[in-house]
């Protein structure tokens, strides 16, 4: 299969790493510790200059917090509110470090992470709702930090990065502030009907059957497969949004997500920085030694540093 894919040794050696750390369990709580684990094993230290801890806001849901040391500019920090990846079922503000702490140190900016309520337990739009409640918290001073309120970008990774889109689209809706920024890395944004599903049916570390498998968790009522708020791809209007970057996998299910919201995004006027993502597979964003992963993440950054 990986031959198929046309993988570089480095990213053969990423995905053979990470299925060194199964995800398999006999519940869902094992997998779940699973996916913890994996992360770990792949998370960078933490480098001097840059404190993160764990919060717990009352009312809200449990929080990570990176925070470079110093003085925050005149106007307050650049924050960058990230949603992790999951598949809407895994993860949680502490499985992200390997994205979190290159944006907080990169960007000198404050990130904020965050365990939203997870799927199947907790189905569309619990997740939605998490999001949005925290987002409000940040706009209302609850984070306790100087915060620009004018350079805040939303950023997630595959379920996250679904998230971030229906977060910026629900927050258009209701009038609300808007990030600075979307940032999107292989998002999933549609169902499972676009060629990529098929092409990349089988694809390393993401195949078409699991997507299935996370968005029947996700979105369990069929009526939610006509939301635009669970499915951003079904939004009919674009108009307003904030610039995006997208940044895509080659060999991923969802390639043709991002692609196809790089093209509605930039019918509706809408700037988007967009990375084709060449060679790349599914939640690569783990590889910190990988040269096709350091050029995502590079590119990721500067379109941030761009914006914000």
């Amino acid at each position: 299969m990986i031959r198929r894919y046309q993988l570089s040794a480095a990213m053969q050696a990423f995905v053979a790493e990470t299925e060194a750390h199964p995800l398999e369990g006999p519940t869902l709580d094992a997998q779940r510790e699973n996916y913890e684990r994996m992360a770990a094993a792949f998370a960078p230290p933490v480098p001097p200059g840059l404190l993160v801890r764990d919060l717990h806001p009352e009312g809200l849901v449990e929080l990570r917090l990176y925070h470079p040391e110093g003085a925050p500019p005149a106007a307050g920090w650049p924050t960058v509110f990230y949603i992790h990846g999951g598949g809407w079922v895994l993860g949680n503000a502490r499985t992200h470090d390997m994205i979190c702490i290159p944006l907080a140190v990169e960007l000198g900016a404050l990130v904020v992470a965050l365990s939203y309520r997870l799927a199947p337990e907790h189905p569309y739009p619990a997740a939605l709702n998490d999001c949005l409640n925290v987002w409000r918290w940040l706009q209302k001073d609850g984070l306790g930090e100087p915060v620009d309120k004018q350079r805040i970008a939303v950023a997630g990774d595959s379920g996250g990065g679904n998230l971030a889109a229906a977060l910026c689209l629900a927050l258009r809706a209701s009038g609300e502030p808007l990030p600075k920024a979307q940032a999107l890395i292989y998002p999933a944004l549609g169902d499972t009907d676009s060629p990529s599903h098929t092409r990349c049916a089988d694809a390393p570390l993401m195949t078409s059957a699991a997507v299935g498998e996370y968005l029947a968790a996700y979105l369990p009522s069929p009526g939610d497969r006509r939301d635009p708020l669970a499915l951003p791809l079904l939004a009919e209007d674009f108009d307003g949004l904030p610039p995006a970057f997208i940044g895509v996998a080659e060999f991923d299910p969802l390639c043709d997500d991002g692609g196809l919201y790089r093209d509605r995004l930039r019918g509706a006027g809408v700037p988007v920085d967009y990375f084709p993502g060449p060679g790349l597979v599914h939640g690569c964003l783990r590889g910190r030694d990988v040269p096709e992963v350091v050029d995502l993440r590079n590119a990721l950054i500067a379109s941030l540093r761009r914006t914000l």
